[in-house]
């Protein structure tokens, strides 16, 4: 495998992992905190509360990480599966089965997905609630006994694979190369393991001899993991930007480690930082004869210097291993952290899995309406930002097959999966105004080459008739939704525009979807079926300064639309740009003429 695939099988990896870890970061955290404190060896000792740290970490974690990674695959039925499989891990050992409910939860999912394909159309009607409930439950059933009967053996061998390591690395003077089996052990939550079932037992030879042993500090030296905490806090993104500096004090002040293995996942070649800090921070010890004289729990700051001999030069040389292994894995981090941030995002705070796209698909139901607005809005976006992406507005049932990118309203987004079932789809509640245009923006920013020129759609440039004087109406007042498309479809059939069924047509239209575009405009227009009613292109603008109750929704501006040929598409997307803007929106409410309207939609995008 050339070293380019090598690179992105591990950018996929570590997606994959942070999906599932990203969400529970917030478990992960309050589970430090509890074992920080109440543990025996914490800041409050408490047995009962101490009992909450246990069951965080042996079961409510690998079931949070289950659940997760199975609903990513297959939803809420991923999730049930995932979570039931995930049982049999956990009953498999004594260890905290992390990476076993990492690789069970998506592994249900994806068999009870697959199964439900088999069986889809074959069930008869009636039984299908019996029957999805019954193979979930074989599924997750079976499976978390074959978890039971692999996993758990599979990381005992793993262990003890582990100790012979280590064993062989102490008796030939390779000591501060154990990290590169002591650091991916941690990793697999192996870490207590190491401690109490290896290094005790040797690290308690050396103490009787010599008063102290570095043993004791190799698994619990808290420098490499504070040395990625503090990239990530400086160079990460999102989410772990945010949370790195607390998960930093949490394991340097209160020892618990675990909670910087969440971050080693989402970029998993931050192990080789880990590893090379630890690797410096052991020779470190060796060098200037550290060691404590006690096993350390947890691994904080405060224990190490708490069990450190009274001596100047141990309290020197414990301090600078743990100091020089930060520092070493801070400075690895670094060209780890900032080469992906360009390449890939970073965490959920995005829409994590968008495809790097050409051709972005506005959809509405017609697709001479919404879309075409929410399109010209778009593209005034993508311009602004110099991407190669054409933007594109489309009726549902023309959506292509290979369709990149799908954007929609809420309620139709069903019928446009269906349509183009290969496609990544946004759904949004308004074309104008929608937060998940600025998480596309920035999407777009970070994956999408510039070494072409952007297509852009080109429009009909025609207005001729489209908007006149005479079909712009100051000062409205309406009682109704309906009574206000009603007024502004009879406006288009007085002009000439359109039939008079269309005017029907158009309160069927908004029935079936609301026409409210947001900032308090509405663009009533009929049904894809009554576009043989439209007998030229034309819109009328409504003013209506006490607004209008589109479902909840209060419109001030109420542009109707015939369209014919494509001939409405300039003025339209025009309208799309200016009303994007809450400042025009103003204006328009505030004038006083018609002339003053058809000046503000006449302003040239810039």
């Amino acid at each position: 495998m050339s070293q380019f695939n090598i690179k992105i099988a591990i950018q996929k990896l570590g997606n994959v992992l942070s999906s599932m870890v990203i969400p529970n970061i917030s478990a992960f955290i309050v589970w430090g905190l509890f074992a920080a404190l109440f543990l025996p060896a914490g800041l409050f000792p408490n047995e009962h509360l101490s009992t909450i740290a246990h069951m965080m970490i042996t079961y409510l974690l690998p079931l949070l990480i289950a659940y997760t990674g199975g609903k990513l695959v297959y939803d809420q039925r991923g999730a049930v599966v995932g979570s039931m499989a995930a049982a049999g891990v956990i009953a498999s050992a004594d260890i905290p089965m992390i990476i076993g409910a990492m690789i069970i939860g998506p592994l249900g999912a994806f068999l009870v997905k697959n199964i439900d394909r088999i069986v889809e159309g074959k069930i008869k009607s009636g039984f299908e609630m019996l029957v999805n409930n019954f193979t979930a439950a074989i599924i997750g059933g079976l499976l978390a006994i074959v978890a039971f009967f692999t996993i758990g053996p599979t990381f005992t061998i793993v262990t003890k694979t582990l100790t012979t390591g280590i064993y062989w690395l102490t008796e030939t003077g390779l000591l501060p190369f154990t990290s590169i089996l002591i650091e991916p052990a941690k990793l697999l939550f192996l870490n207590n393991a190491l401690n109490h079932g290896l290094l005790l037992p040797i690290g308690i030879e050396q103490v009787v001899e010599t008063g102290k042993s570095i043993l004791f500090l190799m698994e619990a030296n808290p420098g490499p993991g504070v040395g990625v905490l503090l990239a990530y806090s400086l160079f990460g993104k999102g989410t772990s930007k945010h949370t790195a500096p607390g998960a930093a004090l949490i394991q340097f002040f209160g020892g618990i480690h675990e909670v910087y293995f969440p971050y080693i996942f989402m970029r998993p070649l931050l192990i080789v930082a880990v590893i090379l800090g630890g690797i410096c921070g052991i020779a470190t010890f060796v060098f200037l004869g550290g060691g404590v004289y006690s096993p350390i729990s947890p691994g904080s700051i405060v224990s190490i210097l708490a069990l450190t001999p009274h001596h100047t030069s141990a309290y020197i040389a414990n301090l600078a291993g743990v100091l020089i292994a930060g520092m070493v894995s801070f400075l690895i981090s670094i060209p780890i952290l900032k080469t992906v941030k360009d390449e890939e995002l970073e965490d959920a705070d995005l829409v994590p899995s968008i495809p790097v796209v050409n051709k972005i698909y506005f959809a509405c139901d017609a697709g001479m309406g919404s879309s075409v607005m929410g399109a010209s809005l778009l593209r005034k976006r993508v311009q602004d930002i110099d991407a190669n992406i054409e933007v594109l507005h489309s009726a549902i049932n023309d959506l292509p097959l290979n369709a990149q990118l799908v954007i929609t309203q809420k309620e139709l987004t069903e019928r446009a999966k269906k349509k183009a079932p290969n496609a990544y789809h946004i759904s949004v509640d308004h074309f104008l105004s929608s937060l998940e245009y600025d998480q596309l923006m920035e999407h777009l920013q970070n994956n999408n080459r510039k070494d072409t020129m952007m297509i852009i759609e080109k429009q009909p440039k025609s207005e001729i008739n489209l908007l006149l004087e005479e079909n712009i109406f100051l000062n409205q007042e309406f009682t109704s939704k309906g009574e206000a498309i009603r007024f502004a479809g009879n406006a288009l059939v007085q002009a000439g525009y359109v039939n008079e069924s269309y005017i029907d047509a158009m309160i069927e239209r908004d029935e079936m979807l609301s026409t409210y575009m947001g900032h308090g405009v509405a663009i009533p227009h009929g049904t894809e079926e009554a576009k043989e009613d439209v007998l030229y292109s034309g819109i009328t603008v409504i003013q209506a300064p006490k607004g209008v109750d589109f479902n909840g929704q209060k419109a001030q501006l109420i542009f109707g639309i015939a369209g014919k040929d494509g001939t409405h598409l300039e003025i339209l997307s025009r309208i799309a740009v200016v009303c994007s803007d809450s400042d025009n929106i103003e204006k328009m409410l505030e004038a006083k003429t018609v002339n003053e309207i058809i000046r503000i939609l006449s302003i040239d995008d810039q």
